[in-house]
């Protein structure tokens, strides 16, 4: 398992002198041993400080055709509230999240995840905290940790600044690909709801709510029954597994999966559905989480303008055969998942643009109509 500390040093005297501290990276690795420990699978090899992470793929000879897949991404500003309120165990969390729920949308199975946090100084407790977090996440999700780099990078971001990356990688036999090939006409849409903003749309949250409003981070909102930093910072919730006990059970039929992240729902769902589909979403099945209401309100944000920026309470979306909702429906609340029917798919007709062009072009449409519960 490879974790190593990089950074600038060309011209220097020393390291040191560069703002380079060798030794603080050194005691951060330490320090996240067993963290790292705790995201392990068997078929990770190796011992922890090696160049590479290796993993064992012998699995891929039950693979009729194994594809792999990858992801890569981070949590964007989300990573400014964890710095604000000095709390950085969770926002690995979110750094899984947003890889590997990418990675089970296609029916993959994430394997394990590698992540790069780079940072102004490196503080050995914070780096081990952000890393925890990571670990949970893979925990969480059934996938190992099998590396990372930590780069100090003084100059570039100040002394408490950081940002975080992950990659995940994946694998999923050819048959069992999910997708827009797979969708067909009365195909039903079963959400799953959300932790809350997740990690998509902050720079929006943080100027309506931290500048226009002028709201402070410890302040106790009545309408969140809570302060306002502890609903940013809530973790994003992981669905890998609940979802890959959807694809895998042999009384379901899932189609496809859409992730909701930044682009909203209507963006997303389109990503995954034919380009002769039009998925029709119901606001009225769903009330979506406070702070979306807020935002709205403190920043005067048309409900357009929420929905192609946020998730509005909808992380995951399942298409499924008709015959397969109620056992789909059955297993998500067995698992834990808050999950309801939210739409249906139907014939597109021609001139049906939909609310949002599908994230990266292409797809199929998605409406949505109604109001929201309340």
């Amino acid at each position: 398992m490879s974790r190593s500390l990089s950074g600038p040093g060309e011209g220097s005297a020393t390291y040191a002198a560069a703002g380079v501290d060798v030794e603080a990276g050194e005691r951060a690795v330490a320090l996240m041993k067993a963290s790292i420990a705790r995201a392990k699978r068997p078929e990770v090899m190796g011992d922890f400080g090696g160049f590479a992470g290796l993993f064992d793929i012998s699995m891929v000879t039950r693979f009729t055709r194994p594809l792999l897949a990858t992801s890569t991404d981070g949590v964007g500003t989300k990573v400014v509230i964890a710095q604000r309120l000095d709390k950085h165990d969770t926002i690995g969390i979110d750094l899984v999240a947003m890889v590997v729920d990418d990675l089970v949308v296609c029916g993959a199975e994430p394997l394990f995840m590698t992540d790069y946090i780079a940072t102004g100084r490196v503080v050995p407790e914070r780096i081990a905290a952000i890393v925890s977090g990571i670990a949970e996440g893979c925990r969480q999700a059934g996938c190992a940790l099998v590396g990372g780099e930590t780069a100090e990078h003084p100059g570039l971001l100040a002394p408490d600044e950081y940002d975080v990356a992950g990659a995940g990688t994946g694998i999923v036999d050819a048959d069992d690909l999910l997708g827009p090939d797979r969708v067909r006409v009365g195909d039903i849409a079963i959400a799953m709801r959300a932790s809350g903003l997740h990690s998509n749309g902050y720079s929006l949250a943080r100027h309506v709510l931290l500048r226009t409003g002028d709201f402070v981070l410890e302040r106790n909102v009545d309408v969140l029954g809570r302060t306002l930093g502890e609903e940013l910072l809530e973790p994003t919730r992981i669905y890998s597994l609940d979802c890959l006990d959807l694809a895998r059970a042999g009384d379901v039929d899932v189609h496809a999966f859409s992730h909701v992240t930044g682009g909203g729902l209507a963006a997303n769902l389109a990503r995954v559905v034919p380009r002769d589909i039009h998925v029709v979403i119901d606001r009225a099945t769903w009330t979506p989480h406070p702070i979306f209401g807020l935002v709205g309100e403190v920043g005067h944000v048309r409900l357009a303008e929420l929905e192609k920026t946020f998730n509005m309470g909808v992380g995951m979306i399942a298409l499924v055969a008709p015959g397969s909702v109620t056992v789909a429906l059955h297993r998500l609340a067995a698992r834990g998942v808050d999950a309801w029917v939210i739409g249906e798919a139907r014939a597109r007709a021609e001139g049906e643009d939909g609310d949002a062009p599908a994230k990266g072009g292409g797809g199929g449409a998605v409406t949505l109509t109604g109001s929201h519960a309340h």
